[in-house]
């Protein structure tokens, strides 16, 4: 019977396995084995890859059976090399290596789907226990979980003393599933080892299953296995001692190498076949269910319907256009036939809690866009502006869930987390996983560490990391221009190992928002783990592992712009009297489009780049769907897909649009022939180059996850063989295809671009409609955006707003916007934009002031702050309005105690006491308070520092500009460092 490997260390198992379990997968196929089992430590985080990969392989064999229905022959006496034609397709068992804190190890893999289920609770139940990254096992957990895997006990490891009693206890509890497992050491000893285990299983009563305990695929990676062994261990290589692999064997080997490695032992060889065939589950029987959201006694399906009808009452007061009626009644008709309703329903869900909770979102992805989506309240754009069509999200064809994200407030996301969590249960709900894979600085800076390089040569590497991910003659021209010699073998062997580390997984980290929700338990469709955040828990796959699987991701993110936003509305109803939000704006606002036009879009959404600043003016948007292609078009795919110029030239009538066919103008008809969206690249495969919907599927993945596995090439001859049986001229067809491959460095979709594009015209109407209460609003928004709070406050008194300064009777803790004479609003800094004030002592200073303090002992009795934040707030001016001198001001915070001395002893109360005789102190300069400013805020309303230089910096003889008087003067760039400009004084 063939040889199952069932015992195998992927490079999941992190720092530690040296192949990716799609290479296991691979090399599987070649060597003929019947059966494979990734088993990592304590986890299943790579074993979608090795399922994924397989079915990759089936279908591969597939084809080439219909080629060529008998196959090459196969020499016996030579292995296969890798690019050899694969007619043997290996299946993957699904499987964990339990390894308990003491050092007890046993590879579980489950017989059924209900024993795959004990194994992810009992996965779950260690990793909970521990803080992440660690799993806290014990034996009695074993011992719970157990029922129906295929136990391969591992001999006696780091804790030999009871090693037996617990295998006793084992054989007993699970009679039938426990085997004992021999694997090769490569020391020369292996014969006499196996001898001693046979004897030891038929003294437990135990049969023998033999494996080659692989870490790597394939010899040839033993040096990276070794470099990894010393980042794990923050060693040099040549400090590993024993963790060193002795060689190169501990790799994947086929049935004749084991049978002469197990010579007298072949049972145990055979036996693993049968335990493999034992073990029937398979991760295709893994049935996500959606959440149900069944609401008292109506279906999920006419809840949606009841949902949307009521939504779109509201979303057209007057009465829908009959088309939306129409579109409304197909899209519903399409989830209803697809089952997809509860989805819908749990995004409708999700959104209405921030709604009643006052936290701004807005929906995106395949399926926001949609009429449904508009009238539930995900999205607030409208359907009749784009020309998406819902089958190319929702499909039959493509029989997988559609994609909605919903960004939210980044101030108050977590709010909406925890309501999953609390509302679904911890068992029900997760957050995928991100893998962090090795890239160029991390790779040059622990694999150059590892191999003993020096930290002033690893930053030399570093600093030119580009140029060592190209050719070889430019890799050559890059040591020489940092001096080093590309001759040196040491520096030669450490690039070839960096080169080979890239892309390799390092740990796992939690998604930005994807959370799976289920309708049963969450921990037995996967395991459960703790993220490094508090009160967050993550499953081990990641977002492409579960598209594989068709499990449900509903993306929870957060976006700075709408919590600017909402504060921008928030302050408009305070100040106006008036309720917007993002649907009721007045639409296509003239003004609008002019600033943007003169690329006034200083701290607006998406377009506050200098690229997109010097964008703006050459493209002119002038309505709402011109801001969709701004959005879209200035991304890293469509700039390196060449597709800007020949936009703008074919906008502004320099180039004549034309389309090689009908059938490509429909796609490309909008963009003016030139594609933008991905889905138009999906289209250009489709119409153009015949792909069926199963190859543009695979397409749209491998954009999706170009950077990760750089894969949009391999379609490349199916493309343009495709375009030439279609009569395309070949230049044209290659230039297609290179604009796809564009798409691969962040092509942005058709649907995200619109809801983008709603929040570059909201924040736009802001700026242009309410200058004082949009720079308000962004600045009780930071972090966020381009540009710092003095540019923002900059460019706020350029339009006309009047800025005053922190004053501790004034200010709050948020800026804030105050009456002026005139009626206007005038903008006010506050706490927050002083540097080293907590907010919590900000707090207190605002709680207790009540009709206002009038000395700065005042302050520091009654709101109880520390003598070192009452020098911070004299340091940065806060006293001006009590008419105190900022120096005057610091001088008298200095003379504060720092402990909290009670009045009562300090003997100036009545007159009592000695007191200090007042000090004068010179004014400060305009340049020592420029300096100050800067010290304090980062920022200064005073005057520009180079406005103090005018003087030196105008050429002898040449007529001093007329000076001019302005409102106010100008605010300073943060980017300057105060300490340069210490010298005005």
């Amino acid at each position: 019977m063939p040889f199952a490997e069932l015992d195998s260390t992927s490079n999941f198992t992190f720092l530690t396995g040296g192949s990716h379990p799609e290479e296991y997968m691979a090399r599987a196929a070649i060597l003929g084995i019947q059966a494979l089992a990734i088993a990592d430590v304590n986890s299943v985080a790579g074993i979608v890859r090795a399922h994924t990969h397989a079915k990759e392989i089936a279908r591969e064999v597939r084809l080439r059976r219909a080629a060529d229905p008998i196959g090459p022959p196969k020499p016996d006496h030579l292995p296969d090399p890798p690019s050899a034609p694969i007619f043997h397709v290996p299946r993957l068992v699904p499987a964990a290596r339990i390894v308990l804190t003491d050092g007890f190890t046993v590879t579980c893999l489950p017989r059924d789907r209900a024993a795959w289920a004990r194994l992810s609770r009992m996965i779950s139940a260690g990793r909970l226990r521990a803080p992440k990254g660690e799993c806290d096992l014990r034996f009695d957990d074993l011992l719970e979980w157990g029922e129906g895997q295929e136990m391969l006990l591992h001999p006696a490891g780091r804790a030999p003393g009871d090693w037996r009693t617990r295998a006793e206890r084992l054989s007993d509890r699970f009679p039938g599933q426990v085997t004992l497992l021999m694997a090769p050491r490569y020391d020369g000893q292996d014969s006499a080892r196996f001898g001693r285990l046979s004897a030891l299983a038929a003294d437990l009563g135990l049969p023998t299953a033999a494996s080659a305990a692989p870490v790597m695929h394939h010899g040839a990676r033993r040096k990276l296995t070794d470099v990894l062994s010393a980042i794990r261990e923050g060693v040099r290589v040549d400090q590993l001692g024993r963790a060193a692999l002795a060689n190169s064997e501990q790799r994947l080997r086929s049935e004749p190498e084991m049978l002469r490695l197990f010579e007298g032992h072949e049972d145990a060889v055979a036996r693993t076949a049968e335990i493999a065939a034992r073990c029937v589950f398979d991760l295709d029987q893994l049935r996500y269910e959606y959440p149900s959201e069944i609401a008292g006694d109506e279906t999920p399906s006419d809840r949606l319907s009841r949902l949307a009808y009521e939504g779109l009452d509201r979303r057209y007061p007057s009465g829908a256009p009959q088309k939306v009626r129409d579109l409304l009644a197909h899209e519903l008709a399409l989830i209803a036939k697809l089952k997809y309703e509860p989805y819908f329903l749990t995004v409708h869900d999700v959104v209405a809690f921030a709604r009643s909770r006052d936290i701004l979102c807005q929906g995106r992805g395949s399926a926001a866009n949609s009429v449904v989506c508009y009238c539930l309240g995900v999205t607030s754009v409208s359907p009749e502006i784009g020309t998406m069509v819902f089958e190319r999200f929702v499909s039959e064809a493509r029989d997988e869930p559609p994609d909605i994200d919903v960004d939210f407030e980044h101030e108050r996301r977590e709010e909406v987390i925890q309501h999953i969590y609390d509302r679904y249960g911890r068992h029900r709900a997760g957050l995928c996983a991100t893998v962090i894979h090795y890239r160029g600085k991390r790779a040059i800076r622990e694999v150059g560490r590892a191999m003993g390089l020096t930290e002033d040569t690893i930053g030399a590497l570093s600093s030119q990391l580009w140029g060592f991910f190209s050719a070889d003659a430019v890799e050559e021209k890059r040591f020489r221009e940092i001096g080093l010699d590309p001759g040196d073998r040491h520096l030669q062997q450490t690039m070839a190992l960096i080169h080979e580390v890239i892309g390799f997984p390092r740990h796992l980290s939690q998604h930005v928002g994807g959370f799976i929700i289920t309708e049963g338990r969450l921990d037995e469709l996967c395991p459960v783990e703790n993220a490094t955040m508090e009160d967050r828990t993550v499953i081990p796959w990641d977002k492409d592992d579960i598209d594989a699987l068709g499990i449900l991701k509903v993306d929870v993110l957060a976006l700075g712009m709408l919590t600017c936003i909402r504060k921008a509305f928030d302050l408009i109803r305070e100040h106006h009297g008036i309720d917007y939000d993002l649907a009721s704006l007045p639409p296509e606002d003239p003004g609008v489009y002019d600033m943007l036009c003169k690329a006034d879009s200083l701290g607006v959404f998406q377009v506050e780049s200098r690229a997109q600043m010097n964008f703006l003016p050459r493209m002119r948007p002038r309505c709402f769907y011109d801001l969709v292609i701004e959005v879209a078009i200035i991304r890293p795919g469509p700039i390196q897909g060449d597709m800007v110029h020949p936009y703008l030239r074919r906008r502004n009538g320099e180039e004549q649009v034309t389309f090689p066919s009908d059938e490509l103008g429909a796609v490309l008809g909008k963009t003016l022939g030139v594609p933008l969206f991905q889905e138009q690249a999906m289209q250009i495969a489709i119409t153009g180059a015949g792909f069926s919907p199963d190859e543009a599927d695979r397409l749209r993945r491998a954009l999706a996850t170009f950077k990760k596995h750089g894969n949009v090439s391999e379609f490349r001859a199916r493309f343009l063989n495709g375009m030439r049986d279609k009569g395309y001229d070949a230049d044209f067809a290659a230039r297609c295809f290179s604009q796809i491959e564009g798409f691969g460095s962040y092509g942005f979709p058709e649907s995200h671009a619109a809801s983008f594009a709603l929040l570059v015209y909201a924040s736009a109407w802001l700026k242009y409609r309410h200058p004082a209460i949009f720079a308000c609003a962004l600045l009780n928004a930071q972090p966020m955006g381009f540009y710092a709070p003095a540019q923002i406050i900059r460019d706020a008194r350029e339009h006309g707003v009047e800025v005053r300064p922190v004053d501790v009777n004034r200010s709050f803790w948020d800026n804030a916007l105050e009456r002026t004479d005139e009626g206007d609003l005038a903008l006010r800094l506050g706490f927050r934009q002083v540097r080293a004030l907590p907010e919590e002592d900000a707090q207190w200073l605002i709680a207790t002031r009540r009709n206002g303090y009038r000395a700065i002992e005042d302050v520091w009795r009654r709101a109880g702050l520390a003598s070192k934040h009452i020098r911070t707030l004299a340091e940065a001016d806060a006293f001006a309005g009590l008419k105190i001198p900022r120096r005057q001001a610091l001088w008298a915070a200095r003379a504060l105690p720092d402990s909290g001395e009670l009045p009562l002893f300090r003997g100036d109360l009545d007159g009592e006491g000695i007191r200090e005789p007042a000090v004068p102190l010179p004014a400060m300069t305009i340049g020592e308070e420029v300096v100050e400013d800067y010290v304090s805020f980062r920022l200064t309303l005073r005057a520009h520092p180079l406005s103090l230089l005018r003087d030196r910096l105008t050429p002898t003889g040449t007529p001093p500009p007329q000076p001019r008087a302005p409102a106010r003067p100008a605010a300073v760039s943060m980017r300057s460092h105060p300490r340069d400009v210490r010298h005005f004084a």
